[in-house]
C-alpha cells in the first residue's frame, strides 16, 4: 500500500507553493513537513479537526508566522520571509476582526489607506466591494448595527476591495447559525467564480468542505493525509482517517488472501472473504498482510431474514438501535462473531426501521464488493 501523502500533487498552473513547511513551539511540532500547490483561481480548503495544523499553515503563508524549514512562494516569487504587509493576501477572520466605532465604508477603506491608495480610487472600490457582497447602500451604516451575517460581508468585502491575489479565510463562518451558514457557503463560492481569484479556506466542517471546494488538503497532525477533489477524497480515501473524518466510515480489519490484477481477495475479520477491486496505482501487501478497508455507510443494505439479498455479500447482524433522521435512519447494528461489541452504521430511507421496542432482532447486512475499498496496512 502507498503510505499517506505528505504532498499534493502540482495543481495547474501553481500560484501559491508551500514547500516543506514545518513549525513547532517548543517540543510541540504542529505543523509537519507540508507541501500544498494552490492554483490561480481555485478554492483549496484546508479540513481537519481542532489541532491538527490547518490554522498555523494559513497564518504561515499570511505572514502571521515564520516557518521553522521549508519555504512558501506567491506567483513564482519566495515570500517565505517578507512581512505580512508586505504580501499580495489578504485575511478573513472567524470573528471578523472590524471596528466597531467606524463606518462600513471606513471599515471597508481602512486597510486601502494603510497602503496609501488614492482616495478618488477608494471612493470607487468601496461601494463595488459592497456590491459583490450585496451590501449596497450600507456604507453609512454602522457596525454595532449589523447583524453577524453582515459584519462576516463587511469583512469580506474590505478583503477584496484590496484586490489580493490570493485571499485566505479562517473558519469565517463558524459564528454564524445553520441556515445563514450554508447560505453564505453558496455566496461566497459565486463570489470568488466571479473574482476569479484563489481562495484558501480553513474549516473543520466536512460538509462546508465538500461544498466549498475545487480541492480539499486533509490534515491529521501537522500532516496533510490525502489532497484531492472532494468526489476523490469521498470515493476514493486512502487512510483510515481520511475515509472516517469525510463523511463517516465503518473500518475493518482484513487479510491478504492473494492478488490478481485488478482484485484483492481478502478475509475480512476473520470471517467473510471478499473479492474486492484493486486501484491501478496500488499495490497490495503480501500475502497473510493486515490491511484495514472501510464501507461508507449508505453503501451498507439492511434485510431481515426472510429476505436474500441479490449480488451481494451478506453478514448476519444484531438490530441494536436506530435513529430516525427523516430523510432517512441511522441504524446501529452489532456484527461479527470474534468481536461482538463491534457496531456498524447504515443508512435507510424513509423510517423503515424507525425506532421501537423489538431491537435486538436478526437483520442481513449486505455490502457491493465494489463499494469495499481498500485502506493502509493495519499495524494494530
Amino acid at each position: 500500500m502507498d503510505p499517506p501523502e505528505s504532498a499534493a500533487s502540482p495543481a495547474p498552473a501553481d500560484y501559491l507553493c508551500l514547500s516543506g513547511v514545518s513549525k513547532s513551539y517548543g517540543p510541540l511540532t504542529v505543523v509537519r513537513d507540508v507541501s500544498l500547490a494552490v492554483a490561480r483561481g481555485e478554492i483549496l480548503t484546508i479540513l481537519g479537526p481542532s489541532g491538527c495544523g490547518k490554522t498555523t499553515t494559513l497564518r504561515i503563508i499570511a505572514g502571521f508566522e515564520s516557518p521553522d524549514g521549508g519555504r512558501v512562494r506567491l506567483s513564482g516569487a519566495d515570500v517565505t520571509d517578507t512581512p505580512a504587509y508586505d504580501r499580495d493576501v489578504h485575511t478573513v477572520f472567524q470573528h471578523y476582526a472590524l471596528f466597531p466605532h467606524l463606518s462600513v465604508a471606513d471599515n471597508i477603506a481602512f486597510g486601502m489607506r494603510m497602503d496609501k491608495v488614492p482616495e478618488d480610487e477608494i471612493k470607487k472600490r468601496v461601494p463595488e466591494a459592497l456590491a459583490m457582497v450585496k451590501l449596497s447602500g450600507f456604507e453609512s451604516r454602522r457596525i454595532q448595527s449589523m447583524s453577524g451575517g453582515q459584519m462576516q460581508r463587511v469583512a469580506l468585502a474590505r478583503a477584496i476591495a484590496g484586490r489580493p491575489a490570493v485571499l485566505l479565510l479562517d473558519e469565517p463562518l463558524g459564528a454564524l447559525d445553520l441556515k445563514l451558514r450554508k447560505e453564505m457557503q453558496l455566496e461566497l463560492k459565486g463570489l470568488q467564480r466571479r473574482l476569479g481569484i484563489a481562495f484558501i479556506y480553513v474549516t473543520h466542517d466536512q460538509e462546508e468542505a465538500m461544498t466549498m471546494s475545487d480541492r480539499i488538503a486533509v490534515f491529521n497532525h501537522g500532516r496533510i493525509e490525502q489532497v484531492g477533489t472532494p468526489g476523490e477524497i469521498y470515493e476514493m480515501p486512502k487512510t483510515s482517517f481520511v475515509a472516517d473524518f469525510i463523511g463517516g466510515a465503518n473500518i475493518f480489519s482484513a487479510k491478504v488472501l492473494r492478488g490478481e490484477p485488478g482484485r484483492a481477495h481478502l478475509l475480512l475479520e476473520d470471517e467473510h472473504e471478499l473479492n474486492v477491486p484493486l486501484d491501478a496505482n496500488e499495490s497490495l501487501p503480501g500475502i497473510g498482510a493486515r490491511v484495514k478497508v472501510a464501507i461508507r455507510p449508505e453503501r451498507v443494505k439492511v434485510f431481515y431474514k426472510d429476505e436474500l439479498p441479490f449480488g451481494l455479500i451478506r453478514f448476519d447482524a444484531i438490530l441494536k438501535d436506530t435513529v430516525f433522521l427523516g430523510d432517512a435512519c441511522q441504524i446501529y447494528l452489532q456484527m461479527f462473531k470474534k468481536n461482538p461489541e463491534r457496531l456498524t452504521i447504515a443508512w435507510a430511507g424513509g423510517d423503515r426501521y424507525a425506532v421501537h421496542d423489538d431491537m435486538d432482532v436478526p437483520v442481513i447486512a449486505a455490502v457491493d464488493p465494489e463499494d469495499v475499498y481498500i485502506l493502509e496496512r493495519d499495524n494494530g
